[in-house]
């Protein structure tokens, strides 16, 4: 068994929980994508190249809204400000990748870090193949998904009001596994508490960068205790 192969093999019992999430989560985006007139081609081209999670939801609207590019930047940056932090935290991980790493930090989801901070490659089995195949899974069940959920919406008329709650849906199910996996709980109650504490102080369009801040010097004050819980 070569390298690759092993990799792949190791990879897919991860991502076996995004893989259900993401065929759910990407037919609702692809049945809202639907329902706002845009045809299967267009489904798959934001999928494949605007694959953004949250805010490839949030897309939609800005899409059928008409052209406004600087909209779109300034909102990506509000909804995804999280990605900084996520990449600040791979900077050890990604090194020694090489050519991969573009696509790694391109495919860099919430649900591709959460695996990915948890995940060991298995002995014998290069680091490097072992991110990439779990990234590029999640990846290929999120087009599947939005396949699916376009074909699905130009088959049958669905109401669409809630569906986007399946992204909510989904973090909760992560959080949980994450919960259930692990016997340090500190990186959840730090995100939890910070987030908390930050909706109090600012306001609900605005607490999520701070939160992010805050979790970010969190983390990184306590990173000796949450070290050594991983190893308990």
């Amino acid at each position: 068994m070569n390298n690759k192969t092993a990799a792949l093999k190791a990879a897919f019992p991860h991502t076996i929980p995004v893989m259900t999430g993401y065929l759910v989560l990407g037919a609702a985006y692809g049945i809202l994508m639907n329902s706002k007139g845009f045809s299967l081609l267009w489904i798959m081209i934001a999928s494949v190249f605007v694959y953004a999670g949250s805010m490839q939801f949030v897309s939609v609207a800005l899409l059928a809204a008409g052209f406004d590019p600087l909209g779109a930047f300034l909102m990506t940056i509000a909804v995804n400000a999280r990605h900084l932090f996520y990449g600040i935290s791979m900077l050890k991980q990604y090194r020694g990748t090489g050519r991969m790493k573009p696509y790694l930090i391109f495919s860099l989801t919430d649900e591709s870090f959460s695996i990915l901070c948890s995940a060991k490659a298995p002995e014998g089995v290069p680091e490097k193949w072992f991110y990439l195949f779990i990234s590029l899974l999640n990846h290929i069940y999120w087009i599947t998904g939005s396949i699916l959920g376009g074909v699905l919406g130009s088959l049958i008329s669905i109401n669409t009001k809630g569906i986007d709650f399946v992204l909510t849906a989904l973090f909760v199910v992560i959080l949980v596994n994450q919960w259930q996996s692990t016997t340090n709980h500190l990186p959840v109650i730090i995100g939890i508490v910070s987030a908390i504490l930050c909706r109090l102080i600012f306001s609900a369009s605005d607490f999520i960068i701070p939160s992010m801040i805050c979790i970010l010097l969190s983390v990184t004050i306590l990173r000796k205790p949450m070290e050594r819980g991983k190893t308990t």
